[in-house]
């Protein structure tokens, strides 16, 4: 059977998780800034108590955002130096995504669409619209924006309300002129729900490199905005 390592640091949760024979295990911490001390002994602690080795794996999943820009780059550097090491592929796995098959697993009847949003700092959010399918679709795109302009848009304007809101970016007030039929805002991307996601994918050949897989900002002006703040406070 498949044998998946999935690891995620995209937001203050920190997680790994290990498909191995039909068998899940999973660690979740919420850990802020400590994702660099915390992310490797995880992986090597689920590793020791399953009896495996990076060299009995398949394939490496990681949560490759939106989210963090410090965590996803911890993130895909950690498992740079493990897939490499032990020449595995990897799958990148999106970390809304995550969070929509989070609650489908432990709500098997909903079928309403999934409306799943993240912190973006900078009073902006990433959100994106998912099926409620047993691996959540992504319907449309995924986006960054105002919580005022989410409710302009076409595809939530015909939901009429119809919908289920997910995860802390819901805390915005500008938000609460879309009402939901059910809100659950305190959802963390979580590794063990990769795995079904990252399953499927390796089922299809959807597996990259470790030199092609990138995170997924969804703004590019993150990393340089974070260099402007360092910069000013070092004046």
């Amino acid at each position: 059977m498949t044998k998946i390592l999935a690891l995620d640091a995209s937001t203050d949760a920190c997680s790994v998780a290990l498909s191995l024979n039909g068998e899940t295990t999973h660690i979740f911490e919420l850990a802020a800034k400590s994702h660099t001390q915390r992310l490797l002994p995880m992986v090597d602690e689920i590793l020791r108590a399953a009896n495996c080795t990076l060299h009995d794996l398949d394939a490496i999943a990681f949560g490759r955002g939106p989210g963090s820009f410090t965590g996803l780059r911890i993130c895909i550097g950690i498992v740079q130096g493990l897939a490499f090491g032990a020449n595995l592929p990897v799958i990148p796995v999106s970390t809304l995504q995550a969070m929509a098959q989070g609650f489908v697993a432990q709500n098997q009847n909903a079928d309403l669409p999934l409306l799943v949003a993240l912190d973006a700092r900078m009073d902006e959010i990433y959100w994106g619209l998912f099926s409620a399918d047993n691996i959540p679709n992504l319907l449309g795109t995924e986006h960054v924006m105002k919580p005022a302009k989410v409710g302009e848009q076409h595809l939530i304007a015909n939901l009429e309300k119809q919908f289920i809101a997910i995860g802390p970016g819901w805390h915005y007030a500008d938000l609460q002129n879309i009402v939901p039929e059910v809100l659950i805002q305190d959802v963390h991307p979580d590794a063990r729900f990769m795995l079904p996601i990252a399953l499927d994918a390796f089922d299809k050949g959807e597996t990259q490199s470790i030199f092609d897989a990138q995170p997924v900002y969804l703004r590019d002006s993150v990393s340089w905005q974070k260099r402007q703040r360092i910069r000013t406070q070092s004046l």
